[in-house]
This record gives structure tokens, sequence and C-alpha cells, in this order.
């Protein structure tokens, strides 16, 4: 069977780009699909900042006049500029299991590659950190978070059969949300917070979230700079975040621990779980999506932990503990049943031991890939 990839040039063909999942996906109890709005809003141009720094193409792999196929390409100049290297990234990929397809639709990153005058490709990641990272690897049979893709058990085969290998790998946790606190979590933090003069600041309405959600990016921005390919945020990405989030976000399950001075130098965010709602909605909010979103917003038998950080000048003092401890706390008052955590680095291990003061469970596991190629 004749098969081809085709770059994507036309609106339209955006269109298919962004829709395919939805036909590969379609029975899999697993896949949480993305709001179409957010994905069309990430991937032109004129609507992502992120494209005042980064290049990007997409392609298509046809079969029989089907769609069998997608990857995009991304080259960030500030990642590379910061990180001093070479690399183009790709994410949205996706394939049928055949070695061909995937290939035909690596193939063509790599190409584009040389051309930039690259010498390596890795992946799946986004524009920013902000996008969906890592290819799954381990819990297939687990439902995701809406902040993190679903693919394939077949999806690593293929990248390590076309020569890919691991660079780092994302980890989440799943823990029951209304375990006590320990006690002697209880007791270092009193004694972190006197001896620093903090103050934890706890929000009962959206609105009252809004002055502090550019401090909460900034923080993030110092939190992670050390991060495995993270570019700090602009303020156009960080005015555009703000935007999107706040008002999807439960001023109750919100957490920032503030210095003597009020500047934000930990912050915690974690929302009512929203993926099986997402599967209702299929993807879009009207007709009737919206519904099933704003019903599961009120709910909080499940919780996601979507955003934490610590400053650099207060990392490895217990400060995380902190809000980690008063939003359980939260989660003990609001009935929470069970939480999982965010995405983070396995090399992050300041970020994943604090999960050692808790009763806690691997939950899955995402591979970034990588691959040197011939320039």
């Amino acid at each position: 069977m004749n098969t081809f990839v085709k770059e994507v040039i036309k609106i339209s063909e955006l269109k298919k780009f962004v829709k395919f999942p939805f036909d590969l996906y379609k029975d899999n109890r697993c896949w949480v699909p993305p709001l179409n709005m957010d994905e069309m809003n990430t991937l032109r141009k004129d609507k992502n900042p992120a494209f005042d720094y980064c290049k990007a193409k997409y392609w298509l792999a046809y079969r029989s006049g089907k769609v069998v196929g997608r990857v995009a390409a991304i080259l960030n100049i500030r990642a590379n500029q910061k990180w001093n290297y070479r690399h183009l990234r790709f994410g949205w990929i996706d394939f049928i299991d055949d070695l061909e397809v995937s290939k035909l639709l690596l193939d063509e990153v790599e190409k584009w590659a040389v051309e930039l005058g690259m010498d390596t490709v890795e992946g799946p990641m986004g524009f920013t950190d902000m996008d969906f990272e890592g290819m799954l690897v381990d819990g297939f049979d687990k439902l995701p978070t809406i902040a993190n893709i679903y693919n394939y058990p077949y999806y690593p085969q293929h990248l390590e059969k076309h020569g890919y290998g691991k660079y780092d790998d994302w980890v989440q946790f799943k823990f029951n949300a209304s375990q006590p606190v320990p006690e002697k979590v209880e007791r270092l933090n009193k004694i972190v917070m006197e001896r620093y003069k903090l103050h934890i600041k706890k929000f009962t309405c959206a609105k009252d979230i809004i002055p502090y959600g550019k401090k909460l990016f900034e923080t993030l921005n110092e939190a992670f700079v050390n991060l495995h390919g993270f570019v700090e945020l602009t303020d156009k990405e960080m005015d555009r975040y703000v935007k999107q989030y706040i008002s999807m976000i439960n001023p109750e399950l919100v957490c920032m621990v503030a210095d003597s001075n009020d500047n934000i130098i930990a912050f915690g965010v974690s929302m009512s779980s929203l993926s099986r709602a997402f599967q209702k909605a299929r993807g879009r909010l009207l007709p009737f999506g919206f519904v099933h979103i704003l019903k599961a917003m009120k709910k909080c038998d499940e919780i996601d932990l979507y955003l934490n950080g610590v400053h650099p000048d207060w990392q490895k003092k217990g400060v995380a503990s902190i809000y980690y401890a008063e939003m359980n706390k939260t989660y003990i008052r609001l009935k929470v049943k069970t939480a999982i955590s965010n995405q983070q680095l396995e090399s992050n291990i300041d970020a994943i031991s604090i999960w050692n003061n808790y009763d806690s469970e691997p939950y899955i596991r995402r591979r970034c890939y990588t691959k040197k190629i011939i320039n």
C-alpha cells in the first residue's frame, strides 16, 4: 500500500492533525482527549506566544486516502541558546501500529533537523513545559490526568527500533489524599515557618488568586530553571496561562507560601480530576461538553496535583512540605479520596522525595527519547 507524508500547511489540514487521535483512540478507556480549541490555539502561530522564539512544522501520514499518523517538530531557539545545544523537539506524535508509518514521520523530523543544523532530536516535548511531554512507558491501564497524554504500548517499541533511547523519565504517584499529615511533618513545618517568618496564603474565590497568578509563574520560572529542557516563560505566556487556567481552579485547592515581604516563594495548585469529564466531552465544549466539565469541577473525590514549585533560594529548607501538608488538610476537610501527583522528572530527587513522607505508590511513567543524528 502506498504510504506518504505530507506537511500540514492549511488550517483545514491542521484540523485533521488535531482530529486524528480521536479516530485512533476512540475505543480506548484510558485516553483523555484534550480540548480541540486548546490544541488549535497551541499549534497556531497567530495564537501561541511561544512562536515569538519557536519555529514548528507538522506532518500527516496518509495511506489509501486515510490519515494514519501525525507528528510535530519544534525548534525552540531560546532552549538551544540557554542549554548550549542543537536540539530539535518532536511532539504530538501518534501513529497506527506500523513501523513504516512511524519511520516516515520521524524521517521528516530528522530531515528538518539536518536542514536547521541540529545534531539531536528529542521528545515528545512541546513548545513549553506547560505542553504535553513524555511518551507513556508504564501505566497503560491507568487513567491519565488532563495535563498528560496517553499512547499505546507499541509507541515506545517503535521509537526504540528507530534508534531512539532514554534521556529522562517523568513519574507520577498515587496516594490516599485524606491520610493524616504525619506528626513529624507537622512539627518540622512549624519550625521552618517560625524560623523564616513564613506565612500561608489560602483563597476562597478565584478572583483573589488573579493578583498572585503572575507571581506564581514567576516563581515557577525560578523553580524550574535547571530542569531538563526548561525555558523561562515570557510575560505574554504567563498572561496567557493565567487567563486560561484561573477560571478552572477551585480556590480551596490552591496554596501558596509567602515570606515576610509577601513574596511567593512556593506554591501548590491542584484541581478536581477532569479526566472522565474530558472523555465525555470528546474534545468539545459545545454543545454539552462544558456541562460535564462544570459538574466535575464541583466534585472533589479525586484530585490532580497540577503545578507546584519552590523558589531556588528556599529549596532544601523544608518549604515544599509546608504547602503539601496544608493541601493535605484541605483534602481531608473536603473528603477527597485519592490524588495523583503532577508529572515530575525522575532526576529531580528533591521534588519526588517528598512522597517518602506519605503512603504513596508509583502510578504512571513517561519517557523523553533522544537520538543523535548525522549532520
